[in-house]
């Protein structure tokens, strides 16, 4: 695929990926060696995090359907082979995260995603894209749990900074789209139509109460981890990439000569 022509995202909106889209691979091993292969490079590269977890998904029993969305990803990397992540030197130490959810978008099980991305000032350091376990009743409830998987990430990583000699000064924010979401998470008041996220619930509101985190509304339109959750229009998902810091070759080169 040296060759190849470039795609602008690395899957489609209209591609619904489950166990039973198409044929099985008579040989399964060059799928799972590729998919393999991009977890690593997820480690770097944001943008592929949720098709590399969706593809992932598959290993057991690949079909033709999903190579060719694995071959989508290909050739979205090989137009974007000089992009990467731009780390200010300059950038306030602040932690702070985005999470999001997109709500039952599995359409084979009805799971949701869950997305964040963890940043120190402006650079990104930690991101994660994962299906949740089970299922959510609710947009709010799929938003909640999210909420609570990036309240884990932050919780660790600010022990991690710790440990490295480092104490932040300002309280690490957590930005959620779904205002119910962050209602609940201050609100000292446990309903008993959230008692089947009762870990969670109580895990947040602790977390909120002693000041470790503060969980406050975004915009939909600024929410960055949107990227992790589902497949993105072109204008949109170019829009997040800039946002989260993810530039190409000789955009890097031009902020650093202006910096």
């Amino acid at each position: 695929m040296n060759n190849c022509k470039p795609a602008s995202t690395p899957l489609t909106i209209s591609d619904h990926l489950t166990t039973t889209n198409g044929t099985p691979l008579p040989d399964p091993k060059n799928y799972r060696s590729f998919v393999g292969g991009l977890q690593y490079l997820s480690l770097t590269r944001p943008d592929v995090a949720f098709a590399v977890n969706k593809l992932s998904q598959f290993m057991h029993r690949p079909t033709d359907i999903h190579w060719a969305a694995l071959k989508r990803l290909l050739r979205y990397l090989h137009g974007t082979i000089h992009h990467g992540l731009f780390i200010r030197r300059n950038s306030p130490l602040k932690l702070h995260a985005f999470t999001d959810a997109d709500w039952a978008g599995d359409k084979q099980t009805y799971r949701s995603t869950t997305g964040y991305i963890v940043y120190l000032g402006s650079n990104p350091i930690a991101w994660s894209s994962k299906r949740q376990p089970t299922l959510a009743r609710s947009s709010t409830e799929a938003e909640f749990r999210a909420v609570a998987s990036t309240t884990t990430e932050v919780q660790w990583t600010i022990s991690l900074l710790s440990e490295l000699g480092y104490k932040s000064t300002t309280t690490p924010t957590i930005f959620c789209d779904n205002l119910s979401a962050v209602h609940y998470s201050a609100n000292p008041v446990f309903h008993s139509r959230m008692k089947h996220l009762a870990l969670d619930f109580h895990f947040v509101r602790e977390k909120v109460q002693d000041g470790s985190i503060r969980v406050t509304h975004i915009k939909g339109d600024d929410q960055l981890a949107d990227a992790l959750t589902k497949p993105l229009l072109k204008h949109r998902y170019n829009t997040l990439l800039s946002k989260i810091g993810l530039l190409s070759r000789s955009s890097i080169l031009r902020e650093h000569i202006n910096t």
